[in-house]
């Protein structure tokens, strides 16, 4: 394990000062004054982007001076996001390792050799870790031993996260996973079996989300947006855009958002025929998957710039310009969206007009999203390091 100590690359954040305050004193002198720890609102980071409807929304203020609370070298470089459950961290590489650290310190109390590359993310749950790799295999791992305890072949790699779910008669446990060969799984958590599939005539790269429990919807290289029904994995609705869709989309109430490979950034409803609205703003891909909150849809671009965008009217708000391109799908806070970077840097920078909050130079491509879990920022590095970042 590799431990940070120095403090990394922190922007200039404006403080108040202080007054000078009359020190509580007790017959023994000056009493100590502690400040109690914050509460936490988002304790953990058991399925990707945050939850079903893959926001990437976190219901807390953003960590303020951030620091590296620890850096742990991993086996490969890492390109997916990580989970976080019950104190432990879970996050594969390039190589196809598979590694459980421990979130206090980054010590290792697993890993897993995969025949080839984790990109997807994990999901936890019932004491399961659910993760795919691009062999071609989708695993269902014990969470305190790494032991498998099942998995499904597919005909291409699972380069997406699961997303789990309760089955709509409340007897079992399903999850849903896409698959590169084109096809969408509904599966049972306890042993694999399958519930029911739903084939489209393309790779699917991004995590399926839910709408109102009754959907899954998800973007693919067929340039549609599907939305298909829970109850028995029919189609009930396919919007056409311009591009094939490389990652994850964001739902908000009834609406869905995607990136395609026409550099725009679209809106759709569930049921909708048509798009909402269309964003474009360049000649460079969106390569992230999007975060959305009541306002606002936020996405990296390699243009070098985070992108928002009014999420009612598709029209831009603000950009923020970063020194490389941007491939870290971004989270957002209550007042804060953070993301990596090309070049090296973790980004906070403010909602509301995009100004510069703080940024952390961790020295190495920034490629993963960030995810979030009881006041750390979790995010793996270019060069094979997982860092995590709290305040200081």
């Amino acid at each position: 394990m590799r431990t940070s100590s120095a403090t990394i690359g922190i922007a200039v954040l404006a403080l108040a000062a202080s007054g000078c305050k009359e020190s509580p004193s007790g017959p023994d002198g000056p009493a100590e004054v502690k400040t109690p720890a914050r509460e936490w609102t988002t304790k953990e980071w058991t399925i990707p982007r945050g939850g079903p409807q893959l926001q990437g929304r976190v219901h807390d203020p953003v960590p303020r001076l951030p620091k590296v609370l620890w850096s742990t070298e991993v086996e490969g470089d890492v390109i997916g996001p990580a989970a976080v459950a019950d104190g432990v961290v879970y996050v594969g590489t390039v190589m196809g390792m598979f590694h459980a650290l421990d979130a206090a310190n980054g010590n290792e109390i697993w890993k897993v050799e995969f025949e080839d590359t984790v990109e997807a993310s994990p999901a936890v749950f019932g004491g399961l870790v659910f993760v795919g790799s691009n062999a071609g295999t989708f695993y269902a791992l014990d969470a305190k031993t790494g032991t498998e305890r099942w998995k499904i072949e597919g005909d291409d790699k699972f380069p997406s996260g699961a997303v789990v779910m309760k089955s709509l008669d409340g007897t079992e446990d399903w999850l849903l996973v896409n698959g590169y060969d084109g096809t969408t799984r509904c599966l049972r958590v306890k042993d694999g079996s399958v519930v029911w599939e739903y084939a489209t005539d393309q790779p699917i790269n991004g995590v399926p989300g839910i709408v109102d429990g009754k959907y899954t919807v998800f973007g693919g290289c067929d340039a549609m947006v599907h939305t298909v029904g829970l109850a028995d994995g029919k189609v009930v609705n396919s919007v056409e855009t311009e591009a094939y869709i490389i990652d994850s989309v964001a739902i908000h109430g009834k609406t869905i958002y995607a990136s395609n490979y026409a550099n725009q950034v679209v809106a759709s409803d569930v049921t909708g025929e048509k798009l909402r609205w269309v964003y474009n703003d360049g000649d460079f891909a969106f390569e992230t998957a999007p975060a959305v909150n009541d306002a606002l849809v936020f996405i990296g671009s390699r243009d070098k710039h985070l992108h928002a965008i009014d999420r009612e009217t598709g029209k831009g708000v603000w950009k923020f310009k970063t020194g490389a391109r941007v491939d870290s799908s971004p989270i957002v806070f209550d007042d804060a969206v953070v993301f990596g970077s090309n070049d090296g840097r973790l980004y906070a920078v403010a909602t509301a007009d995009g100004k510069e909050i703080w940024r952390l130079d961790l020295g190495e491509q920034l490629t993963a999203a960030p995810v979030f879990a009881d006041g750390v920022i979790f995010i793996g590095g270019g060069d094979g390091t997982m860092f995590a970042v709290g305040e200081e």
